[in-house]
């Protein structure tokens, strides 16, 4: 239903028709067992995108038989090639319809989205979730991608290729016997006793703020982590510091990041001043709204100082000056408005200012959107970081959990651009990326992945989720645990 309200309104579509008889992929037995199962333990909601359509609601769109279709998107891969002009076949790391999907979902991938119309490859895109591990979140996350994808197809917005070679192996066919479905059960359990135990002892998630002096290569030139380490920038464990976005200002250096209180569990955007030993004092608050804020893209214009912060929660990008650095933020323009975006981030290229932020889906019009919020890469451009903001003609231009979503200040390296990226393919923010741009005008954009860093010796811990960096100073961030003892005892 999505889908066919997504598309009924794209330009050159006269008429739409859905054949929902029941295909060839057996749906799994036991597979809404699971889902039920999932829903009471995790107390999740069963109105997503899984959840049946109503006959009635398809009697708008069923066959009327009087022309041939000029095309048939096959959702689960039993139409004959007689019946259309052209079939587009949809398949889950090369297997089709929902029970390729759960498949995929149940042997622990991310699953890589395929739409080939024989041996051309229309689209494709590696789908994201915001509980891996929950199958029923999962599920209709993947389904919501899906349907941006299959979206963005028809509506022309992808080059397409060759199909031969695409990313993803088979999974094994969905199987939940009962014995599979206990076994399962007793595992969703075990977690969500362990997770709230989790809960009641660390504050989750707790994320931490690591810098060095910069005085030769940088991380993007080594390609690794530094052997001089990091050194943690300190919280009071009441909150965590995240986000960190270094910015030179007339002949000093500060650090902006975000600032999460636990005890609000909403975020402001906070500052603190660096000699060359380090912090001066610990971050204060210069900039607070009525909605969350984070990842505070901070940068430098006709010597003044500008701000875009993440305010997804509002459904905006907005664009803030300083007045009396490093406070005094006012707002100066809603950059982009009606879009749940994430991790806005700015750079000059080819004599237009470009923007990155990965955006959640909104089949539901729903105002805070749906499905993941790091696999969907959105662009705009505009002559000027003030505006107007134009949409690129292919957005999303990159559906790929592991690659889409910005981590950082883009910077220019030996004539190309390097952008650093969060791979959430094992969950939100466990990895960083260097990914160099081949491709950024308004008729596509391509980017190649180069390197992979995560946590280990250097940085401890299980997540590595930003990178950024001023002329002396060099910035990351990831996970941590704060333990609610020391809260409590006013440590």
């Amino acid at each position: 239903m999505h889908l066919l309200r997504r598309i009924a309104v794209l330009p050159g579509v006269d008429a739409i028709e859905i054949d929902a008889r029941p295909g060839p992929d057996a749906w799994p037995a036991n597979a809404d067992l699971l889902f039920a199962l999932e829903t009471l333990i995790h107390r999740l909601p069963r109105s997503g995108a899984s959840s049946p359509a109503q006959d009635r609601d398809l009697s708008a769109w069923r066959p009327t038989g009087h022309a041939r279709p000029d095309l048939i998107v096959d959702l689960c891969g039993d139409v004959a090639a007689a019946e259309a002009g052209s079939i587009w076949r949809l398949s889950y790391d090369g297997r089709p319809g929902e029970a390729g999907l759960l498949a995929s979902l149940l042997a622990g991938r991310a699953p890589m989205m395929a739409l080939a119309d024989g041996s051309r490859l229309v689209a494709s895109g590696r789908a994201g979730t915001e509980r891996r591990g929950v199958m029923l979140t999962s599920f209709d996350d993947a389904l919501i991608r899906t349907v941006s994808l299959l979206a963005a197809a028809l509506a022309g917005r992808h080059e397409g290729g060759p199909a031969t070679g695409r990313p993803g192996i088979a999974a094994p066919p969905a199987e939940l016997t009962a014995p599979q479905i206990l076994s399962r059960t007793g595992r969703i359990l075990a977690h969500a006793v362990a997770q709230r135990l989790y809960h009641l002892c660390y504050h989750a998630p707790h994320w931490r703020v690591g810098w060095r002096r910069l005085d030769g290569p940088d991380v993007i030139d080594l390609r690794r982590h530094p052997d001089t380490g990091w050194t943690t920038l300190p919280d009071d464990g009441r909150r965590f510091y995240a986000d960190p976005f270094p910015l030179d200002h007339r002949g000093e250096t500060w650090l902006f990041v975000e600032d999460f209180v636990h005890a609000t569990a909403k975020g402001i955007v906070s500052a603190v001043r660096f000699s060359a030993d380090g912090p001066i004092g610990v971050p204060v608050p210069v900039l607070e709204e009525a909605h969350h804020l984070s990842y505070p893209f901070v940068f430098e214009r006709a010597g003044e100082a500008w701000m875009v912060p993440e305010t997804g929660s509002a459904g905006t990008i907005d664009l803030y000056r300083a007045t009396a650095f490093p406070g005094g933020w006012v707002k100066e323009a809603t950059l982009v408005s009606g879009v749940v975006a994430s991790d806005a981030t700015l750079v000059e290229h080819g004599g237009l200012w470009w923007m990155f932020a990965t955006v959640r889906d909104a089949p539901l019009g729903a105002a805070l959107g749906s499905g993941s919020y790091s696999d969907a890469l959105h662009l705009w451009s505009a002559p000027d970081f003030r505006g107007p903001w134009t949409p690129h003609a292919h957005n999303p231009v990159l559906v790929d959990v592991a690659s889409a979503r910005p981590a950082g200040r883009i910077v220019a390296r030996d004539g190309a651009l390097i952008r650093p990226i969060q791979d959430c393919t094992e969950g939100y923010g466990r990895a960083l990326a260097l990914a160099r741009i081949d491709r950024l005008d308004a008729e596509g954009y391509a980017q190649t992945v180069e390197t992979r860093l995560t946590a280990g010796p250097s940085w401890p811990g299980t997540r590595l989720h930003t990178l950024n960096r001023s002329a002396t100073l060099e910035c990351i961030d990831g996970s941590a645990r704060s333990p609610r003892l020391r809260t409590l005892l006013g440590r």
